[in-house]
């Protein structure tokens, strides 16, 4: 099957938008009344497929992780193995997942992709991101309005949409279109038209698909649910497949903001350079070597920045670094330079140390059931600095050694410690927490380290690190607080040992920026089957219409002065 290209003029309410090359469409002027169903369905589909032509323009980072379910009798269905793939979006005669690098090769699955008969294969995660990629024609869809209702703070119009024919050929399901620029932003329901190479057969599920406004006019995919628990499969009822997946989507603000700036435009933004003036001397060879570790620490950081891999510096890396002071201060520490803190974008369970840069995972903060368990895993990486242990390969100072595909960046910043470095870290942290605002605590800490230990062999993709050691790695790290933690009940309601992915973190699609959710009261299961901990659920984003950001101030670059000619000899 060959999928249609959609065209679509692009118009220009916001000239940001225009420069980097976006397609938004502008609203339809205001109605003196209320739009009927048929044009709130024309404008829908014109949305769609420009929002179809950005996906395959700005080829975002796509990340699916997927676990495998069994019924148990107490808990109800728990994960017993999962499925892991981190690649780019692509388009090749329709939707397709290709490795983070840029080859075509087609990408696999790490883990168990395989369920019962079925075999995941990326491509068809892939086409979930639109509920119909030849777009809702309404000579093959009938629909139904349904209501108007506010998701979040946008209100829409619901509308119910069925395929004309067989429900086998295509969407059905139900749709939410903002009441602004008609773009749908949320889409519920089966798409049984699916290329049977995508799945090995012809097999079909069921998706909670989100988008985010990211800039005025501009919607984009963002987080898709995937839930099958009874699939209507042709098959007995011990042969069918159970799952659920999460599939993330980011940094669509890539290489063409960079490439729509013409050498002679370079426009300087900030006002200073990076390092301040230094004093017209010899550095030390101690202060030379440490000038060259930083040297390599920026390199990484700002390698990993263009692969989309860490999150911009925000409010949540602000919160960790209160929390490492919390832990510098009363342990009286005092550091040549300041620690700070950065978020992997990835959903493995990971935290690793560049230099004075502590990396924590978004799928460990996500998981982590207490600021105590946060403080924990922070100084974890702070002992390693104070301790004095190498910190970073200063290979990675040489710029050559960064000029490298996405695909081979994470391999190739692989963080390992020895058993002695590990032990002797742990001392440090116990001593550091003792004396912390998170002792109290720590009984909690050890809950977590337990049930990460217990579930490492079940959930190893999301165990398993990119980048740094295991959290838990056979009971080797804070062994000590795992034994003065109370034991696991998984099936007490009370016990939080660790949250489901998606608790803590939300994600910006554009900007690659993280806002922390901070749980209520009325958040805390109420029954077992709620807390099951590192387990996929739905999530319900909160979707609210984007304002123009203020242009900065532009300053044009100057050119280095030419240096004075040196004096006669």
């Amino acid at each position: 099957m060959r999928y249609s290209d959609p065209c679509m003029r692009p118009t220009t309410p916001a000239r940001r938008a225009l420069l980097l090359g976006l397609l938004v469409v502008a609203p339809p002027p205001a109605a003196a009344q209320a739009p009927t169903l048929e044009q709130i369905v024309a404008q829908a589909n014109k949305t769609e497929g420009t929002i179809i032509q950005n996906l395959r323009n700005f080829r975002p980072v796509v990340e699916v992780y997927v676990q495998n379910l069994a019924e148990d009798a107490r808990l109800g269905l728990v994960p017993t193995a999962d499925s892991y793939l981190l690649g780019r979006f692509d388009w090749r005669d329709g939707p397709r997942l290709q490795p983070v690098s840029g080859g075509r090769e087609t990408p696999r699955f790490t883990g168990a992709a395989r369920n019962k008969s079925l075999e995941y294969v990326p491509d068809g995660f892939a086409a979930m991101a639109s509920p119909d990629w030849e777009l809702l024609a309404p000579e093959k869809y009938t629909f139904q309005f349904v209501r108007r209702e506010f998701l979040g703070e946008t209100r829409c119009y619901v509308v119910d949409v069925r395929p004309k024919k067989e429900l086998k050929d295509g969407f059905a399901g139900r749709i939410w279109v903002e009441d602004r620029g008609y773009n749908i932003v949320r889409f519920n329901g089966i798409n049984r038209r699916v290329e049977r190479d995508f799945f090995r057969k012809k097999v079909a599920f069921h998706v909670d698909s989100w988008r985010v406004n990211v800039l005025p006019g501009l919607w984009l995919p963002s987080y898709i649910y995937v839930e099958e628990t009874n699939i209507d499969l042709e098959e007995r009822e011990e042969d069918r497949p159970r799952f659920k997946s999460q599939i993330r989507m980011w940094g669509f603000d890539l290489e063409r903001i960079r490439a729509s700036q013409a050498y002679t435009a370079i426009r300087v933004h900030e006002p200073t350079a990076i390092d301040q003036a230094e004093p017209e001397r010899q550095l030390s060879p101690v202060q030379s070597q440490r000038r060259w570790e930083l040297e390599a620490e920026r390199n990484v950081i700002e390698r990993l920045e263009r692969a989309q891999l860490i999150a911009m510096p925000g409010d949540v890396e602000n919160v960790l670094e209160t929390v490492l002071n919390n832990l510098l201060v009363t342990s009286e520490i005092a550091l040549d330079r300041p620690v700070r803190a950065r978020v992997l974008l990835t959903s493995p369970l990971e935290s690793f140390t560049m230099g004075h840069t502590i990396v924590l995972s978004r799928g460990l903060i996500d998981v982590l059931p207490d600021e105590a368990s946060l403080a924990t895993m922070l100084a974890h990486e702070l002992a390693h600095i104070v301790l004095g242990h190498p910190l970073i390969d200063t290979q990675f100072a040489f710029a050559d050694r960064m000029m490298i595909d996405d695909n081979e960046l994470l391999k190739t910043l692989k963080v390992r410690r020895t058993a002695d470095q590990e032990a002797a870290a742990d001392t440090q942290v116990l001593a550091m927490l003792r004396r912390s605002p998170y002792n109290e605590d720590l009984a909690k800490v050890g809950l977590f380290l337990r049930v990460v230990a217990e579930r490492a062999r079940t959930l190893p993709n999301l165990i398993h690190p990119h980048i740094g050691d295991h959290i838990v790695e056979g009971g080797i790290r804070l062994g000590d607080l795992m034994k003065d933690s109370p034991e696991l009940a998984l099936d007490q309601v009370g016990q939080v040992s660790a949250l489901p992915l998606g608790s803590r973190l939300v994600l910006d699609p554009w900007n690659g920026k993280l806002q922390l959710l901070r749980s209520a009261t009325s958040d805390q299961a109420s029954t077992i089957r709620e807390q099951v901990p590192l387990v996929v659920m739905p999530l319900t984003p909160n979707l609210k219409y984007a304002e123009m950001p203020a242009e900065p101030e532009a300053v044009a670059a100057t050119p280095p002065a030419r240096p004075a000619a040196p004096p006669a000899q």
